[in-house]
């Protein structure tokens, strides 16, 4: 069974930082692209990024562009997603996402077109 594992979300005021994680059982995420997506109260789930299997590949929205870094330690078989400069919009149930390619695809912001999707982890930028 393919599951996806979120950690890392909390409490963090205005302008600090976070990191999650995303690991993976049932399968080898390692080969596989992963995404993150996003989804705020009251709002449509929204495609944060994306990095392609080997890492070379890194695909952010530009609501995030520059704040947030997504990297990936395949010899952990884990992807972060580091969150630097938080504002209270960001404010989210963040999502680890895959559809088990390689690569990120052009629409990988399209947040429907994920297959496989994990439980999600809260972070609350709030003072």
């Amino acid at each position: 069974q393919v599951q996806l594992v979120e950690s890392g979300g909390g409490l963090v005021q205005p302008g600090g930082s976070l990191r999650l994680s995303c690991t993976a059982s049932g399968f080898t995420l390692d080969y596989y692209a992963i995404g993150w997506v996003r989804q705020a109260p009251g709002k449509e789930r929204e495609g944060v990024s994306c990095i392609s299997s080997s890492g070379k590949s890194t695909y952010y929205a530009d609501s995030v562009k520059g704040r947030f870094t997504i990297s990936r330690d395949n010899a952990k078989s884990t992807v972060y997603l580091h969150l630097n400069s938080l504002k209270p919009e960001d404010t989210a149930v963040y999502y680890c996402v895959t559809e088990k390619t390689s690569e990120c695809a052009k629409t990988w912001d399209l947040y429907y077109r994920w297959d496989y999707w994990g439980e999600g982890t809260l972070v609350t930028v709030s003072s």
